[in-house]
């Protein structure tokens, strides 16, 4: 049914509602991985406040490193959430349908936290090279005033990225074509769908992608040249390998996240990739946001240690009362 367009012209009419062709056909599949994803989503949102709590809780944690640690957490919750309660719910059902409204606000979330994710990663990145060329300034130059500054900037970079997008995007006059080749409201698939000329929507979206997406990346990159030169720089084999460690599981994350990211939008107007599109976005929409808190935490020591430390201290509460 047509409706006035929220955010486009008001003497035009578009679609109300978009429809979704979700991450199968087969609705028997779609029955039997509905518990597969509950269960991902579930371990998402426990890992990533578990780990938000222990940070919280734990004064040896009390680092810039696991300050901004706690804040990808929380991107990780807020960016699944954006996607998987609604895929859920398709799963179930015959028809999957999004209305305007909220098939633009559940891109803006998704753009948001992407957006922070990719500013965090490189605020991440900074904070390691600090720790490997400088660990005796370290405390000194990440000061706690200057960490919040850097979330603020994060948070506040992806928002501004996401809403001109997101405006970007769907201010465009959308007179009929609806369906959308996906089982989450993505850009790439969104515009083929608009009736007018996307030229400024793409356009924003490139300025956006290269300033926030390959600006970050940038960083990153300069970030650990200069902590492989710092490594080197180490006389001990111990020391270099300890160096590496301190940077390691970041980079993993990075690689991931960056990795799956490049694969689906540097080819996605390709016919014949659809399919494996949706399972590497399943993998930075889903899959990396639950195995992000283990890529840090399994070989960390400190967050063990933390977690045992808080363990200990529950079990003795019962003992006091």
């Amino acid at each position: 049914m047509p409706s006035r367009s929220v955010l486009g012209d008001g003497d035009h009419t578009s679609v109300a509602m978009f429809v979704l062709r979700g991450l199968l056909d087969q609705a028997e599949l779609q029955l039997i991985l509905f518990p597969v994803f509950l269960g991902t989503y579930l371990i998402t949102l426990i890992w990533n406040l578990g780990l938000i709590i222990l940070i919280r809780m734990d004064s040896h944690l009390q680092t810039p490193m696991y300050f901004f640690l706690s804040f990808l957490s929380f991107i990780d919750i807020c960016y699944s959430s954006s996607i998987s309660p609604k895929m859920l719910s398709d799963f179930l059902k015959a028809e999957k349908t999004i209305s305007f409204i909220a098939c633009a606000t559940q891109y803006f979330v998704m753009a948001w936290m992407s957006a922070s994710e990719c500013c965090l990663l490189a605020a991440m990145a900074y904070d390691r090279y600090v720790a490997i060329g400088s660990p005796l300034q370290y405390s000194a130059i990440m000061a706690p005033s200057l960490c919040w500054r850097m979330v603020a900037g994060v948070y506040g970079s992806g928002f501004f990225s996401s809403f001109v997008q997101t405006v970007a995007c769907f201010n465009l006059y959308y007179c009929g074509p609806n369906v959308i080749h996906h089982f989450f409201c993505d850009i790439p698939q969104i515009i083929p769908l608009s009736c007018s000329d996307p030229f400024i929507s793409q356009l924003v979206l490139f300025l956006a992608a290269l300033f926030v997406g390959f600006g970050s990346f940038l960083v990153i990159l300069l970030s650990y040249v200069f902590i492989a030169v710092s490594i080197l720089k180490v006389a001990s084999f111990e020391g270099r390998v300890k160096a590496f460690k301190t940077g390691g599981s970041h980079l993993v994350a990075v690689t991931l996240f960056y990795g799956t990211c490049l694969s689906v939008y540097m080819h996605h107007s390709s016919q014949h990739s659809t399919k494996q599109d949706k399972v590497l976005s399943v993998v930075y929409t889903i899959l990396i946001p639950m195995v992000s808190p283990l890529i840090y935490s399994l070989r960390n020591t400190e967050i063990k240690e933390a977690l045992k430390r808080v363990l200990k201290k529950a079990a003795h509460l019962p003992e006091k009362a």
